[in-house]
């Protein structure tokens, strides 16, 4: 969209073009009955989840622990207001069929805050957990929907080295993992 301005967007919905982007994940990623979809908490990636695992059964779940985050991490920055997170009650109305990840320690904590201005010692406390969780799913093949800043956190956390924002994947980029 027009950026700058539609960073200051509360609760943006995908465009044409994203929901045009969302459906060519089904060629490109196809979904099986047996893989874990996690999406951030926000109405776009929920909505990006959806439209690429339709038609397919897989286990859609939604998880702070992936909500926006910024990065690099300014904890004199601003949350913008299109990295609102959903409430919990918004998404069980509106997204039925995504489950709700509350397994975690001090999972509402996150609901509530998110990560977006967490300080980076306690991010990676958190990222640990958060992988921890994920391996409990086996070897089915787990995606996950998130933001460019978020990715780029974990990937650093991953890999233990410095990243820059020249790392970022680009516009509908994405990062293959093993972990």
């Amino acid at each position: 969209m027009d950026l700058p301005k539609s960073l200051q967007i509360s609760d943006p919905a995908l465009t044409e073009e994203g929901i045009i982007q969302a459906k060519s994940l089904k060629e490109q990623f196809p979904l099986l009955k047996s893989d874990v979809i996690i999406a951030s908490p926000t109405r776009r990636t929920i909505q990006t989840a959806r439209i690429w695992s339709e038609g397919i059964k897989c286990k859609k779940i939604v998880s702070p622990f992936i909500s926006p985050r910024m990065f690099p991490q300014k904890s004199e920055w601003q949350t913008l207001p299109c990295d609102k997170i959903l409430s919990k009650e918004i998404i069980k109305e509106e997204f039925a069929d995504f489950y709700i990840e509350e397994e975690l320690s001090n999972s509402n904590k996150w609901w509530l805050e998110g990560i977006n201005k967490l300080p980076e010692k306690k991010f990676k406390v958190l990222a640990e957990d958060f992988l921890k969780w994920c391996k409990q799913f086996g070897n089915k093949g787990i995606y996950i929907v998130s933001h460019d800043g978020t990715i780029t956190s974990y990937s650093q956390s991953i890999l233990g080295k410095e990243l820059t924002r020249n790392d970022f994947p680009k516009e509908t980029g994405y990062r293959i993992v093993n972990c």
